[in-house]
């Protein structure tokens, strides 16, 4: 399989969903602005992006709005530009008919968690993307140990991967020693970061993606981050590291998806609100998101 047929190689970015008040004081999906800014970041050189994950707040949408945002990403999307939605579901069932519907959609792979609702063993792991694989797609397993409670350590990643049910793991342990481990257990095995905050340290380590939030508000900066680090030139990226690390910080903590979204606003994008029950940053959170991120506007990254 050549780097064109692996679209989760590149930076492919965890897009941000834009919400309006509605008529009716709830939040919608603004659609329209989503599809601009698919388009935008495709402009500053990203290489694709994944769509509802956590950032994109899947899991406030109705099954209609989640399908729609998949499509909407595929319309705007140039020649090239990879569209890999995120397919997590409570159970396999579902997540393998989303991973059905990002087939239908025209995407060419996508990203799953495990099993969530509960903390599954490995068998119960192994089975849910036995049952997702189904669907035909390439899969990129997502190891977020914080939030489902369920560790895809090396040794079980990879089992997936000698079954031929994974092609590469989005790493958000925040352990930059797994992508060693990874590497020597299953050779081929592609390793995404997961995590903005050891972009440097595993795009060193062999990384050959990163599903990133924030170039939703500085892609080129994020992009020229990536192409210095895996190039091995530390001289250009680590410079940029530091100046970008107080906000790529963010993307680890809890209140990561208002933080990119006040970001972007601060950048000139739209990020917005975001649906309940997420609430808005404390007064000392903003203060440090915006203080990091016109710190940044002002060396000139965009």
């Amino acid at each position: 399989m050549t780097d064109r047929e692996k679209p989760w190689h590149g930076v492919l970015v965890a897009t941000a969903l834009p919400f309006r008040e509605a008529a009716n004081g709830t939040l919608a999906p603004d659609f329209d602005t989503y599809s601009e800014h698919v388009s935008w970041l495709a402009a500053n050189g990203c290489h694709g992006v994944t769509p509802n994950g956590s950032l994109g707040e899947y899991q406030t949408l109705t099954p209609e709005e989640r399908s729609r945002v998949v499509q909407v990403a595929v319309a705007a999307a140039p020649e090239g530009f990879s569209v890999m939605p995120g397919v997590a579901a409570y159970g396999a069932v579902e997540a393998r008919r989303w991973a059905e519907d990002a087939a239908e959609a025209g995407c060419s792979a996508v990203m799953l968690l495990p099993p969530n609702a509960f903390r599954a063993d490995d068998r119960s792991v192994v089975a849910h993307y036995r049952e997702v694989a189904k669907a035909g797609l390439p899969i990129v397993a997502y190891n977020n140990p914080f939030d489902t409670k369920v560790d895809l350590v090396p040794e079980l990643l990879a089992q997936l991967y000698h079954e031929g049910l994974i092609a590469g793991v989005k790493e958000f342990s925040g352990d930059v020693r797994r992508a060693y481990q990874i590497a020597e257990l299953a050779p081929g095995l592609d390793v995404l970061c997961g995590a903005d905050d050891v972009a440097l340290e595993l795009a060193t380590g062999g990384a050959v993606g990163w599903v990133s939030g924030y170039p939703n508000a500085l892609p080129k900066a994020s992009i020229d981050l990536w192409a210095a680090a895996t190039a091995g030139d530390l001289a250009t990226a680590l410079p940029l590291y530091r100046l970008l690390h107080p906000l790529l910080r963010w993307d680890s903590k809890t209140e990561f998806v208002q933080a990119i979204k006040l970001s972007m606003d601060l950048a000139g994008r739209y990020g917005g609100p975001c649906r309940p029950p997420r609430v808005p940053l404390t007064a000392e959170q903003d203060k440090l998101v915006r203080e990091a991120t016109i710190r940044a506007l002002e060396e000139g990254l965009s």
